[in-house]
């Protein structure tokens, strides 16, 4: 009798027993809406007619004599019986389930078996557990309402192609018939069962006679049930807290008090369970006592006691093996020799149980070993059948001590070997995945309350509890179930940590606030509110309050007095104490990292943020200046640092993620950053004024100014272009972005060279002529004048960024260096910001321009044939009036005081190209340049700009004309003026080149 109840029961209705799966899989894929998940022949219209006729004359349909009504289903006889097998079967496995059921009641019945749950508690409790199950699965089956259509389909395709009925369906289809009321058909069966226990005679007669006593009962839960259990919870959430801290404090008490942590685990499970079934139907005036904004705290100190269970399991083997053999062993060995009959079976169990527990030993517990008492409770469960029978030899029930110490020792040895079946037992709440409307409300409801945000992280860790309630037997289900734990995983902790980003962009904001407070440009105002207190000035209006200096913040006057940015870090510690709380969980063979979520959050917010800093506005070109960007980064990061101090993330991977992307072009969303859009700016923006005579280069400053215009600009150039801002700057895009700038305005370069040698091209013939007649000047003159066009680009430089190790090594380059390894050196130094010589970038953009039509020599000749170009173009240039010298900025109003610097840069990346000799080439570009000139040409460029060429270093040298000036009045003789202030510039010059010392310098 036992092993058949064994076989034919469970202690859950959801995952332990088959029957019982399998009908609630078919009753949830067949009522769910989706009609995917049912039969197509349920719902095809074709078959609608036949299928109607069979549900109609069910279960005596006459198949030999409907052709007409059923012809339609005859090609489809061998799919309906492939397709409806699992259906079927299901069925005929409840029919027989049913059978063996009242076989095993009418056992029970005849051996008028005893049932006490304190003496004999399996056999009790599997009784009880038979009769609950075998309820649910005939109501589970009277509500699937396609049932007669599937088994009438099913039975007419099998009829069809085997010539006869199936041999279940007389007896299945009458079955079917029988539960259409089912609560009325169990009463009729269960009369016999009456004298069994209160249980079934409340089953039986209540239907017709207790209706009265159920409605009172209805009205009084209707009423006092809801406070109650809001209290019950109440009490569960301080009592389960105080023991998770004890324990978590003593894990060693998990051992003596193991009962309370599972009776506890109980309690709130079932109280749990509770609110969940009636969350979708309260009652409308107490509906607050159904609301629970504080369930979230409950189900944390469950996962947190059952974790503890978890880790300490060892703990608990160690006391409980101990106890099993010091304590239990003795008692039962005593119990049993005081037993005045005990027949031979009944005493061999007995000695079995006493041996196994005398021969257990802590060195098991320490050496690992897997323990198993699955044997020895099977043979308890065996001895209480044996025992419970009206004619046993030896009555349980007159040996009540034997049965309460038996029950003991069962519990013990499952503290052995079943903790976790224990835990399943006591605590799971896969109920939820069938609940996940309600089940995302109460998560929604935790994180708005930030005292409640906290516990979180149960919502979860509850997932992880989704597969237990799946069955082996019921595999099309472990699916379903595992992709909704996933999802339902997956959307908390994303939502957890988007609302932690959230939350850290909020203090960031007000960070970048009070840091923006402290910048440069809002002092101007304290300066003068000062200066005219000072001098007793009356400004502004009366009553106008004076304005808060930064740091006023952090004054409290009263410890009550709590600021937004207090409840943010307030709010944001509790819910990274949910995120930092597991380093990770597993849920359906997956790993789920709740800190990886927040790290990648992190990524994306603080990159669009950053990007979002800039405010750039493409309309009106308004871009942030570099320096209060970076202060504002530098802010945000601050606040980043300090998460690390809330949750063990990674935040450095953070920054060199992000701030690595921003400086490339693209980021890895393909989205704009920081370096496109400031290279952007400064490309389309700033120079394109310095082209349209708006901005010119201030020498003194080293940046770009204003020029006084009718149309003033939008922005000031000095603002965004001098040193500070181009070291902020520089930091803000890091190498990579910088070598971006740089690689984009050589592109702007090399477009305008080639432009230029497009025009050499043209006048390649007239400029071959003046190569070589520039010792002729009627002649140059002539030909000056059949050149189509002359013009000139003005290019600008790198800003120094000094390196000193990489600039040592650049400034002893031997002379007879090969050409490769010298660029080499270069491109390493241009990529640490110092100036070159040869710039490499510029080479690489100009090389880039070759021709294949176009023989290496036709190029030498057409770059060579360049700088004759731009030679005899520079009196035209200097005629210009923008060309006149400005005291004011040092400089000329259309930047040719940057005009060396060009000839020399561009001069040699082309000559490093063609491998031709610089220093040749800039000596023939002075001969034409000069030697082009008429006196009065050359008095206009001498009042424009002056250029020599270093001796020493082969490169041209710009001289501003009033430096031009003074040594033009030591000499007399106006012929000689020139040449001889050549000479003594050259020389003074090389002079300040080999002194260190100017004074010594200017003496000689």
């Amino acid at each position: 009798m036992a092993e058949a109840r064994a076989l034919y029961t469970s202690s859950d209705v959801h995952h332990t027993e088959p029957c019982t799966c399998h009908l609630t899989s078919i009753t949830q894929s067949l009522a769910c809406g989706d009609p995917k998940a049912k039969p197509s022949y349920l719902i095809d219209k074709n078959l609608e007619s036949a299928v109607k006729f069979i549900v109609r004359k069910f279960p005596a349909v006459e198949t030999r004599n409907n052709n007409q009504q059923l012809a339609q289903l005859q090609k489809e006889k061998s799919e309906i019986l492939k397709n409806l097998a699992l259906y079927y079967f299901t069925f005929v496995d409840v029919m027989e389930f049913k059978d063996h059921v009242c076989e095993l009641l009418n056992t029970i019945d005849v051996c008028q078996v005893f049932f006490d749950i304190t003496v004999n508690f399996d056999l009790t409790k599997n009784y009880l557990d038979l009769t609950v199950t075998y309820t649910t699965l005939m109501i589970l089956l009277s509500r699937i309402e396609e049932r007669k259509a599937i088994i009438g389909l099913y039975n007419y395709a099998h009829e069809m192609t085997h010539g006869a009925s199936d041999r279940e369906y007389p007896r299945l289809g009458q079955m079917i018939v029988d539960y259409e009321n089912p609560l009325k058909k169990m009463m009729e069966e269960f009369v016999p069962h009456s004298k069994i226990d209160a249980v079934n005679i409340f089953l039986v007669r209540s239907y017709n006679k207790r209706i009265n006593d159920i409605r009172e009962c209805k009205e009084a839960a209707v009423s006092h049930a809801g406070s109650m259990h809001r209290e019950r919870r109440k009490f569960l959430r301080s009592a389960l807290k105080e023991l998770a801290t004890v324990l978590s404090d003593q894990p060693g008490l998990l051992g003596p008090k193991a009962l309370f942590v599972f009776m506890a685990l109980s309690f709130a499970r079932d109280e749990i369970i509770w609110l969940l079934r009636h969350a979708d139907n309260m009652p409308k005036k107490s509906a607050d006592d159904f609301i629970d904004k504080h369930i979230a705290e409950l189900i944390f100190y469950m996962e947190e006691l059952r974790a503890h269970v978890r880790k300490y399991g060892p703990v608990m083997q160690r006391y409980y093996v101990q106890y099993l053999s010091g304590f239990d062993a003795v008692v039962l060995n005593e119990l049993v020799q005081n037993l005045s009959v005990c027949p031979e079976d009944e005493s061999i169990i007995m000695s079995s149980f006493v041996n196994t527990m005398t021969s257990l030993s802590v060195k098991q517990v320490e050496d690992g070993e897997v323990f198993d008492f699955r044997g020895m409770r099977l043979d308890w469960f065996r001895l209480q059948a044996y025992t419970s029978v009206s004619k046993a030899s030896l009555s349980l029930a007159d040996h009540r001590e034997l049965g309460k110490m038996m029950n003991t020792i069962i519990f013990h040895t499952k503290m052995v070997d079943s903790l976790v079946e224990m835990l399943v037992e006591t605590s799971d709440l896969s109920i939820f995945c069938f609940y996940s409307r309600a089940f995302e409300k109460m998560f929604q409801q935790c994180l708005e309350l930030p005292s409640q945000s906290r516990y979180s992280i149960a919502f979860p860790l509850l997932c992880t509890h989704f597969m237990s309630c799946t069955h082996e037997l019921c595999p099309e289900e472990r699916h379903h179930i595992g992709d909704r734990s996933l999802s339902l995983c997956n959307m908390f902790l994303d939502e957890m940590a988007k609302q932690a980003r959230n939350l850290i962009t909020d203090i960031c904001t007000e960070q970048c606030t009070l840091s923006d407070q402290l910048l440069p440009k809002h002092c101007a105002k304290t300066i003068s509110q000062a200066v005219n207190k000072k001098s007793k000035k009356q400004t502004g209006k009366k009553g106008e309050p004076e304005r808060e200096k930064p740091g006023v913040e952090s004054m409290r006057k009263n410890r009550l007095v709590v600021t937004n940015l207090d409840k943010l870090h307030t709010a944001l510690s509790e819910l990274c104490f949910s995120i930092n709380y597991v380093p990770n969980m597993a849920v359906w063979e997956h790993t789920f990292t709740p800190r990886e979520y927040l790290t990648s959050h992190l990524e994306i917010r603080f990159t669009k943020s950053i990007v979002g800093m800039t405010m750039y506005n493409q309309a009106t070109q308004e871009i942030a200046k570099p320096s209060e960007l970076l202060t504002s980064v530098r802010a945000y990061m601050t606040v980043l640092q300090s998460i690390e101090n809330y949750v063990q993330i990674d935040i450095t991977r953070v920054f060199n993620n992000v701030l690595l992307q921003q400086t490339q072009h693209l980021d890895s969303h393909g989205e704009p950053t920081i370096t496109s859009l400031y290279t952007n700016w400064y490309l389309e923006t700033l120079l394109r004024q310095v082209s349209n005579g708006h901005i010119a280069y201030f020498p003194a400053m080293k940046a770009f100014v204003n020029l006084p215009t009718e149309n003033e600009l939008t922005f000031n150039a000095e603002e965004y272009s001098d040193i500070s801002e181009m070291r902020s700057l520089s930091e803000l895009l890091g190498p990579y972005g910088m070598k971006f700038l740089s690689e984009s305005l050589m592109w702007h370069i090399s477009s305008q060279v080639a432009e230029l040698k497009k025009l050499v091209v043209e006048n390649v013939d007239v400029l071959t002529q003046m190569r070589t007649s520039f010792d002729k000047p009627d002649q140059m003159a002539a030909l000056f004048k059949r050149l189509s066009c002359e013009e000139f680009v003005v290019l600008s430089y790198h800003i120094p960024f000094l390196v000193s190790s990489i600039e040592d090594f650049k400034d002893h380059i031997p002379r007879e260096t090969d050409m490769k390894v010298a660029m080499n050196v270069y491109e390493l130094s241009s990529a640490a910001g110092l100036p070159c010589e040869i710039d490499p970038a510029l080479v690489v953009a100009l090389s880039s321009q070759k021709s294949e039509n176009i023989s290496p020599e036709e190029e030498y000749k057409i770059a060579c044939l360049l700088m004759v170009f731009v030679a005899v173009s520079l009196p035209t240039l200097a005629s210009n009036v923008m060309s006149q010298y400005s005291p004011a900025i040092e400089g000329h109003c259309n930047n040719i005081h940057c005009l060396a610097k060009a000839i020399n840069q561009i001069a040699a990346a082309l000559f490093t190209i063609h491998k031709g000799s610089i220093e040749d080439r800039l000596k023939e570009f002075l001969a034409c340049r000069f030697l082009n000139s008429s006196s009065q040409e050359t008095t206009n460029i001498a009042s424009s700009i002056v250029f020599l060429r270093c001796s020493r270093t082969g490169l041209l040298l710009y001289i501003s004309p009033i430096t031009a000036k003074l040594f033009k009045g030591r000499f007399q003789h106006p012929k000689n003026v020139w040449a001889l202030g050549c000479v003594n510039l050259l020389i003074f010059i090389v002079i300040c080149l080999h002194v260190e010392n100017t004074t010594d310098a200017l003496g000689k």
